[in-house]
C-alpha cells in the first residue's frame, strides 16, 4: 500500500508468511510449535524452581534463558497467528515500535546470557575448587542482570533510530513481525546512520559475546584434553555439550540474518531464516538442555512420581459436615 504525500503512517501491514496459500496448515503448525515452546520453557523454569537439587548457577542461568526464549517467541507469535485468521493483517505504529524494540532487546539479552553460561561452564570445569567462590549468588545475579539492562538499553536506542526515519514509500512490511531491515527498506529518508548503527551494533555484540563464549570453550577443551580417563572426559564434556549445540544454532541463524546490508534479496532470505530463529530455536532449547541432561531427566521423573504418589495417597475430600 503506497503512502500519499504528506500523510502520516498510523499502522503497518505485516505481509510475511500471511500471503501463503497454505494459511490453515501454517496456523496449526505454528500454534502447535508455540504451545510446545510454552510448555517446554515454563516446564523447565518451574522444575528448576521447585527442585532444590537444581538450585545451582548453571540452572539459574538456564531458567533465565528459558524465560528469554519464551518472551522472544511470544513477542511475534500471537500477532502472527491473529493475522493468519484475519483479513486485516495490520499492526499499529506504537505496536510495531514495541515489537521491534522487544525483539532487539531480547536478542541482545540472549547474546550475553549465553556468554554468561559459557563462563559458568569455564569456572566449573577449569576451576572446580574455586567454583563456589567465583560463581557465588551475588556474582550470578550480576551476570544475569547485565544482559537484561544492556539489551533493553541498546535495544531502545536501535528502535528509536529506526522509528525516527520517515516512512513514505509504503506501509507494507515484507516480514511476519516488525524487524529492522524491512522497516529500513520502507524509509524515504537517509538511512545511512541507521544502517551503520545496526551493522556496528550487530558486529560488536556478536563478536564480543561470541569471543567470551569461544575463549571460555578454548580453556574448557584444553582442560578436558588433559583428563586421562575417557569416562572423565565424557563427563566433563557432557556438562557443556547442550550449551555448545544451543550456541551453534543461535549464532548460526543470526549471522545469516543480520550481518548483511538490508537489500531486497537479503530481506527475502531473512524471512525464512527468521522463522527458524524465532520458532525452532526456542522450541529446541528446552529439549536440548533436558534430553541431553541426565540430571534434569531424572529430576523431572522424580517430580512427576512424587505428584502421582501424592494424589494416590491423599484421602478423598468428604462432603459430610
Amino acid at each position: 500500500m503506497s503512502i500519499k504525500n504528506g500523510s502520516m503512517i498510523t499502522e503497518f501491514v505485516l505481509l510475511g508468511l500471511t500471503d501463503s496459500p497454505e494459511l490453515p496448515l501454517l496456523f496449526m503448525l505454528f500454534l502447535v510449535v508455540y504451545l510446545v515452546t510454552l510448555i517446554g520453557s515454563l516446564g523447565m523454569t518451574v522444575l528448576i524452581r521447585v527442585d532444590s537439587s537444581l538450585h545451582t548457577s548453571m540452572y539459574f542461568f538456564l531458567s533465565n534463558l528459558a524465560f528469554v526464549d519464551l518472551c522472544y517467541t511470544s513477542n511475534a507469535t500471537p500477532q502472527m497467528l491473529t493475522n493468519f485468521l484475519s483479513k486485516k493483517k495490520t499492526i499499529s505504529f506504537a505496536g510495531c515500535f514495541t515489537q521491534c524494540y522487544v525483539f532487539i532487546a531480547l536478542l541482545l539479552t540472549e547474546f550475553y546470557m549465553l556468554a554468561a553460561m559459557a563462563y559458568d561452564r569455564y569456572a566449573a570445569i577449569c576451576n572446580p575448587l574455586c567454583y563456589s567462590v567465583k560463581m557465588s549468588r551475588k556474582v550470578c545475579i550480576c551476570l544475569a542482570t547485565f544482559p537484561y539492562v544492556y539489551g533493553f538499553s541498546d535495544g531502545l536506542f536501535q528502535a528509536i533510530l529506526t522509528f525516527c526515519l520517515t516512512f513514505c514509500r509504503s506501509n507494507v512490511i515484507n516480514h511476519f513481525y516488525c524487524a529492522d531491515p524491512p522497516l529500513t527498506k520502507l524509509s524515504c529518508s537517509d538511512t545511512y546512520m541507521k544502517e551503520h548503527a545496526m551493522l556496528i551494533s550487530a558486529a560488536f555484540n556478536l563478536s564480543s559475546s561470541l569471543t567470551i563464549t569461544l575463549v571460555s570453550y578454548a580453556f574448557i577443551i584444553a582442560v578436558i584434553l588433559q583428563i586421562k580417563s575417557a569416562e572423565g572426559r565424557h563427563k566433563a564434556f557432557s556438562t557443556c555439550g547442550s550449551h555448545m549445540v544451543a550456541v551453534t544454532l543461535f549464532y548460526g541463524t543470526l549471522f545469516c540474518m543480520y550481518v548483511r546490508p538490508p537489500t531486497d534479496k537479503t530481506v527475502e532470505e531473512s524471512n525464512t531464516i527468521a522463522v527458524f530463529h524465532t520458532f525452532v530455536n526456542p522450541v529446541l532449547s528446552p529439549l536440548i538442555y533436558s534430553l541431553r541432561n541426565k540430571h534434569v531427566k531424572q529430576d523431572l521423573k522424580n517430580v512427576l512420581r512424587q505428584n502421582m504418589v501424592t494424589k494416590m495417597v491423599m484421602p478423598p475430600l468428604s462432603n459430610k459436615p
